[in-house]
């Protein structure tokens, strides 16, 4: 468990939390952050997949607005500032620099190459984006935020794409999850799962809307895949 540096591709450098495997070596899995930042949360889910036996690695995609931001969701305030850097965030930015950590996480001397990407919320949006605009080789998203606007990008999905849907999703309406089953469910290689009853951040552990069996259901399926994918 450590910190990096990426290098930008347009200029700068931004930081990735890392954490490798005890074997010494495995798949890379690239953690696209939350609202929040690289908090906790997501530096647990970046030691989880560790302990799984890849190389997991979550940047720093805020640093453009602020380095080092690290907020819960246990405070208005803190929602309030969360809103900021969303409504902030340069999507587009932030997938070059997604691409050039992906690109540091291949070369990672205890990586053996392959590389998949997992997001969650803004993040997996992220993972979207990056089955449409990268080599990563696979890819996963929970309860992304914005897809319907995205779908138009989806003919460029070369690798396979699971999407983790929450059914009550407040940021994805039934008409959001609609367009989403019908520009994406009939593509070959992506996958979409809908979880009945659960709410935005039903994997999020220890957030108001942390659904436990959907995030087992979830992340066992996520699991199987990057088993699949990357092993």
């Amino acid at each position: 468990m450590t910190e990096v540096t990426i290098h930008a591709a347009d200029g700068g450098s931004f930081s990735a939390y890392v954490a490798a495997p005890r074997s010494g070596k495995g798949p890379g899995i690239l953690v696209l952050q939350e609202i929040f930042g690289v908090n906790q949360v997501m530096r647990d889910l970046v030691d989880g997949f560790a302990g799984q036996g890849y190389v997991a690695m979550c940047p720093d995609l805020f640093w453009r607005q602020q380095p080092g931001i690290q907020i819960t969701d246990k405070t208005e305030a803190e929602w309030q500032r969360a809103f900021q850097l969303f409504q902030g965030f340069n999507v587009d930015k932030g997938i070059e620099d997604a691409k050039a950590a992906l690109a540091a996480l291949r070369k990672h001397p205890a990586s053996t190459g392959k590389v998949g990407t997992v997001g969650y919320c803004l993040g997996g949006k992220l993972a979207y984006l990056m089955a449409t605009r990268s080599d990563a080789d696979a890819n996963v998203g929970y309860y992304g935020v914005g897809l319907p606007d995205l779908l138009g990008e989806a003919k460029n999905i070369r690798r396979p794409l699971v999407l983790h849907i929450a059914e009550k999703d407040a940021y994805c309406p039934p008409e959001a999850q609609a367009a989403i089953t019908q520009g994406l469910g009939a593509k070959a290689g992506v996958t979409l799962y809908s979880y009945p009853g659960a709410d935005h951040a039903f994997a999020r552990v220890g957030g108001q809307h942390y659904d436990k069996a959907a995030a087992d259901l979830a992340n066992g399926r996520t699991a199987e895949f990057f088993h699949k994918t990357l092993g």
